[in-house]
């Protein structure tokens, strides 16, 4: 099933394609594999028609992680059963195939291949780990615990796995080296905390009870006191490294990317502890790479060869570039009703994580019911139709193919 995506304009796919083609000599000065020859630069044009998504999958269970191999395949991993199923799926689409499960009680997250081809799965306070077959579908092992909150995942150049606390709000980062033992490395400012939320005294953060009517959507689902208040505290959520060794972390409630550098033994490099209020490790607002509306949500990101940052922007149904020179760039947004105004109705429904399989973008749809997909009952999934989720695919390629993972 193809579903129409807003018509973009030609200025905003100019700027993509400029700031790709230009970055790809930067990224080779910076990794030291400059070409011989400056790198050709090939003409993008925007569609005559406004492009569409290709809905490569309906789940039947809930998603939000999702990766890929270097054979053209993609995986994610259903949520709430017993077990809960890893899933491949073709680029060019296909059946889902079980080539993995979970044991329950499962919610896995973000989803990680390692050099070797074990997958790695976020869930809940573990890192599980397995090496997909569709023959055997083997059961995860338990690679690492003590990461409260695992979501986001990513594997560095020195084969150690990165990992993000994206479900306590306290912006943890753990390092995993191969012993499976976590290290908390450095910690995301923290927006807002349960203390605010439920009207307690103290805490540190914004209370977005004290925002202006109608800029905060309620959305009283009774799943959390985040949720029940409107409010968004997660701060550290997607992962994703660059070619030069620096760490983006997806900051959900500030709207931000976050960029680490690390010296040249691994250890942390940007700064800490500018703030008493907040623990030694938590990094300084240095590091906040960029800050803008248009992230205000963002879940998931993966990079592209010439450095360009495309993020899942869930809370406002959108998916957004960071280009390598800063701008901040909307790629696709649901265009709204004509009669409700609400932008809930497709083809984004909650995307969560973004995978960049050489051109082509594909995307998890978790089609949660939070602000712009409120309420979730529109749109192809959701909890009253045959399916659960989604994986879909615009069929327009990206100027400029995805980095290869994990990162050499």
């Amino acid at each position: 099933m193809r579903n129409h995506r807003p018509r973009a304009t030609t200025r905003m796919l100019a700027l993509v394609a400029v700031a790709a083609a230009a970055a790809v000599g930067l990224v080779g000065a910076a990794s030291g594999d400059v070409p011989s020859q400056p790198a050709p630069q090939a003409a993008v044009r925007p569609p005559a028609d406004p492009a569409t998504f290709a809905t490569l999958a309906r789940t039947p269970l809930a998603v939000e992680g999702l990766t890929g191999d270097g054979q053209g395949n993609l995986y994610t991993a259903g949520r709430g059963a017993d077990p809960c199923p890893v899933w491949r799926i073709g680029v060019s689409g296909g059946d889902l195939t079980v080539v993995g499960s979970i044991p329950a009680p499962c919610s896995p997250a973000g989803l990680a291949f390692d050099a070797a081809g074990r997958l790695f799965v976020a869930d809940g306070s573990e890192v599980l780990a397995l090496t997909p077959s569709a023959q055997s579908p083997p059961t995860v092992a338990v690679f690492a615990t003590g990461v409260p909150g695992a979501n986001g995942l990513a594997f560095d150049r020195n084969g150690r796995l990165w990992v993000s606390d994206g479900g306590t709000g306290q912006g943890r980062v753990w390092r995993v080296g191969p012993d499976g033992v976590p290290v908390e490395m450095f910690r995301v400012q923290p927006m807002t905390n349960e203390v605010n939320l439920v009207g307690g005294v103290g805490g540190v953060g914004r209370d977005p009870r004290t925002l202006p009517p109608g800029t905060v959507t309620i959305t009283p689902d009774g799943r959390s006191a985040a949720n029940t208040a409107g409010s968004q505290h997660l701060v550290a959520n997607g992962l994703a490294f660059t070619r030069t060794g620096a760490l983006l972390v997806a900051d959900t409630a500030r709207g931000a990317l976050w960029q680490v550098e690390f010296d040249s033994s691994g250890e942390l490099r940007s700064p800490t502890g500018c703030d008493t209020t907040f623990t030694p490790n938590t990094l300084c607002l240095d590091a906040v790479l960029v800050a803008h509306p248009y992230l205000e949500g963002v879940d998931g990101i993966a990079l592209d060869r010439a450095g360009n940052t495309w993020a899942a922007v869930n809370e406002r149904n959108a998916v957004v570039v960071v280009t390598t020179a800063g701008r901040v760039l909307e790629y696709a947004r649901n265009q709204p009703d004509p009669v409700t105004r609400l932008r809930n109705g497709g083809p984004l429904e909650f995307p969560a994580s973004p995978f960049l399989s050489g051109h082509t973008l594909c995307l998890a749809h978790s089609d949660g019911s939070r602000r712009d997909n409120v309420p979730n009952s529109a749109g192809e999934v959701g909890p009253s139709l045959p399916g659960r989720a989604k994986v879909s695919c615009p069929d327009q390629g990206l100027p400029v193919p995805g980095l290869p993972l994990p990162i050499g």
